[in-house]
């Protein structure tokens, strides 16, 4: 059987856009569908066929930092079920929002968000090991994962960082708890039709195959350098996401 190059470069799309997530929690959403879209694929097989590739990949994700020690049960317990109710009120309501005006603001608040974590990183405030999270990250980001919203994940794992939790554990947890959302919601937004299976299986594959080289990375990784890093990649996805949104 002969591989195209084609697949093969699809491969290295989901590769390298669960690289990032996997270690960052930074979208692989958002990487592996701009990924796509540079390559020509149009914008609703790209969305349709990422979306199918992510459950499968967030999963193994998750069971990957859950081996290597990346996860907190207290962390967890308290953001999974508020998470799930707020992802399907969100896609309950996906068409019944204005999500154009909702974006921009969600970038704006990551933005932020990465401004107050090079500030813990430069003024090397100490980490906390675990805490259970207040409810109310969970329902937020889980509403913005219900409803489309690119760089919801990413506000979970930004904001447990920001209040004092070890990267390691919030990258863990928020992995975990955005595959549960996914998987709850995913036949609630699933768009009808435009779903390229060529590219879900490719970029799926690739995903897997950095699912684990990510969690050992994750837990691997300095805290402070960790939490630099997290920073900086929201800041510049951030700010992305709002020149694109308002241009």
């Amino acid at each position: 059987m002969v591989v195209s190059p084609e697949f093969l470069l699809l491969v290295a799309v989901g590769f390298l856009a669960e690289l990032v997530d996997g270690c960052f929690v930074m979208g692989y959403e958002i990487c592996s569908g701009a990924l796509l879209m540079g390559l020509g694929i149009p914008l609703v097989a790209a969305r349709s066929s990422v979306l199918i590739a992510e459950i499968v990949v967030r999963g193994v994700s998750s069971v990957s930092h859950a081996w290597l020690g990346n996860v907190d049960r207290k962390i967890i317990r308290s953001l999974l079920l508020p998470g799930i109710v707020g992802g399907i009120v969100g896609a309950i309501l996906l068409n019944r929002l204005p999500v154009s005006v909702l974006r921009p603001l969600v970038w704006a608040y990551l933005f932020v968000t990465s401004l107050v974590l090079l500030f813990r990183a430069i003024v090397r405030r100490a980490p906390i090991a675990s805490e259970p999270q207040g409810p109310q990250l969970g329902v937020i980001a889980g509403f913005l994962g219900g409803i489309g919203c690119g760089g919801w994940a990413a506000i979970m794992t930004s904001n447990m960082i920001a209040r004092g939790v070890t990267p390691r554990y919030s990258v863990g947890a928020a992995t975990t708890v955005a595959f549960c959302i996914n998987l709850v919601c995913f036949g609630l937004w699933l768009p009808v039709g435009g779903i390229r299976y060529d590219l879900a299986v490719a970029t799926m594959t690739g995903g897997v195959l950095a699912a684990p080289l990510a969690a050992w990375v994750a837990r691997q990784v300095a805290p402070r350098a960790a939490a630099t890093a997290v920073g900086i990649i929201v800041c510049a996805v951030s700010v992305a996401g709002l020149f694109d949104t308002l241009t």
